[in-house]
């Protein structure tokens, strides 16, 4: 089969499924009788060398118009991944020949002999049928998985619940590797020493940021692999075990995979299994999420900690008391205006900014508390107010600040505005913020006159016999030379100052 080519996306049948149709009365007459062999798909083709026109998979269905050299043709067959041949009797054959069967048992591939009455096309229809009734089972089975895993992880103890039905529902053995290797959990059947090897090589390749030889470098998110089954006496029950034991060892667990869960722990999630289905990578999915949620270590810290917080301040307990059980601080404040009116928005501006600590009913705003260290930036759709850094006593200070600052964003029509704390400007402080501006009267002049005028660029104009439009270009020039928000009254009275001393 070409390097290339790739099974379609649809839910294979067994050979064996389509032989026992009576209604078509297919008989294979040659090749390999194999019970794993599997069917993904139907092709109808009369040309003489079909290998082009397939992917792999394919039950390959032809009446011979074309046929040859059954030698070259049967081995072309196989060398594009086909599955089996069906050889149509009538209108060109009355029987299957002689050289066609010797090819496909030399060649080793199924032939299968369809009978006059039986089409074509409905053998291609009870392949789709049995693909549809196979689809409808794996649907159901990976939605009984789905739930028995959302129930396990609501037990009291969910991660060796998590992965007790994980191994059930995957006849297998389910293990949380930590980030050195160790076991934390697990349930099942317990594999081969060979399968827990392959298991731990499969983890060090999955483990987020590090190969096996430990340097650093991206890591896929999951990985399989498949290893020889130890002798058969080394084979142990078939039941699964109880949460976090261990069984006798299986010889038949020989299908591994590894998946690495989010968070910052480095933690892996493996699999052995006899057999590898369809839905299995979407049961292991749902696993990994549940177990990523679970072993986060942010969670449970933060939540116990605000709610710590909550208690003590209900019980009496000042803010400066409280804030410590939610980090170090200083903490900055955020107010924001505006979002999609969806009841999640003000939970998705706090998780944008990367704070829990969110209070979306506040006066027509939402406000957001997080440590001081983190950068906040403008966030599509929200018109934010932020205030400077404060300390636990300081923050009904820090509430105002922004709330001042968001009502001056919402009349600048800004994304973001920033409370600015203002200092006593002494004359060498006022020399110093003009600096800028110094190579240029005209613009030191122009700053002066609309700042004295209340910022009115009619009045500035007339007033300097300037034309209104030089006036605004000039305040965009000073605007930007000082890298100052000439819209924020602050900051117009402390240049106001600083003019009045240079």
């Amino acid at each position: 089969m070409p390097e290339t080519a790739a099974a379609p996306p649809t839910p294979p049948i067994p050979l064996a499924a389509l032989l026992a149709r009576e209604d078509l009365g297919l008989r294979q007459i040659a090749g390999p009788v194999e019970t794993g062999a599997a069917v993904h798909m139907v092709h109808t083709s009369e040309m003489a060398d079909p290998y082009p026109y397939l992917l792999g998979g394919e039950l390959l269905l032809s009446a011979g118009v074309l046929l040859k050299d059954p030698d070259r043709y049967v081995s072309r067959i196989v060398q594009a991944g086909a599955t089996a041949l069906g050889f149509g009797l009538a209108p060109v054959y009355d029987t299957v020949p002689a050289n066609l069967i010797e090819a496909c048992d030399r060649h080793g591939l199924p032939l299968l002999e369809v009978p006059p009455q039986t089409t074509f096309t409905a053998v291609a229809r009870a392949v789709w049928r049995l693909m549809a009734e196979a689809r409808h089972r794996e649907l159901r089975r990976v939605t009984r998985a789905q739930q028995g895993l959302a129930a396990a992880a609501a037990r009291p103890d969910p991660i060796p619940a998590v992965l007790h039905q994980l191994a059930v529902r995957l006849e297998g053995w389910a293990v949380l590797l930590g980030p050195d290797g160790t076991e934390m959990s697990s349930s099942g059947r317990a594999p081969s020493p060979e399968a827990r090897g392959g298991l731990a090589r499969l983890a060090r390749v999955v483990r987020p940021g590090t190969t096996s030889a430990g340097t650093s470098r991206p890591a896929p998110a999951s990985a399989t692999d498949t290893v020889p089954p130890p002798p058969a006496s080394g084979a142990g029950s078939a039941e699964p075990a109880e949460p976090g034991s261990s069984a006798t060892t299986s010889s038949a667990l020989s299908h591994l995979s590894a998946y690495a869960l989010g968070g910052s722990r480095s933690l892996v999630l493996g699999l052995a299994a006899p057999a590898r289905e369809a839905g299995d990578h979407t049961v292991a999915g749902v696993a990994v999420v549940l177990l990523s949620l679970l072993t986060a270590p942010h969670q449970g810290a933060d939540a116990a900690g605000r709610s710590a917080a909550l208690v003590r301040m209900l019980l009496g307990a000042s803010p400066a008391q409280t804030a410590p059980l939610l980090g170090p601080g200083p903490w900055t404040v955020v107010h924001g205006q505006g979002g999609d009116d969806s009841p999640f928005a003000a939970t998705a501006l706090g998780a944008a900014l990367g704070s829990a600590l969110v209070d979306p009913d506040a006066d027509d705003c939402v406000r957001v508390l997080l440590p001081a260290g983190h950068e906040v930036g403008a966030q599509p759709g929200w018109t934010l107010g932020v205030s400077a850094p404060a300390f636990p006593e300081e923050l009904a200070a820090a509430d105002a600040q922004a709330a001042r600052a968001v009502r001056r964003a919402v009349a600048t029509r800004k994304d973001l505005v920033r409370h600015r704390e203002s200092a006593p400007l002494w004359l060498d402080q006022a020399r110093h913020r003009l600096a800028p501006l110094a190579d240029s009267p005209a613009l030191v002049e122009t700053l002066r006159t609309w700042l004295s005028l209340h910022g009115s660029w009619d009045r500035t104009a007339a007033a300097m016999s300037i034309h209104r439009n030089t006036v605004r270009h000039r305040i965009a020039r000073c605007q930007t030379l000082l890298d100052q928000d000439l819209d924020d009254a602050d900051v117009r009275m402390e240049l106001w100052f600083a003019l009045r001393h240079s």
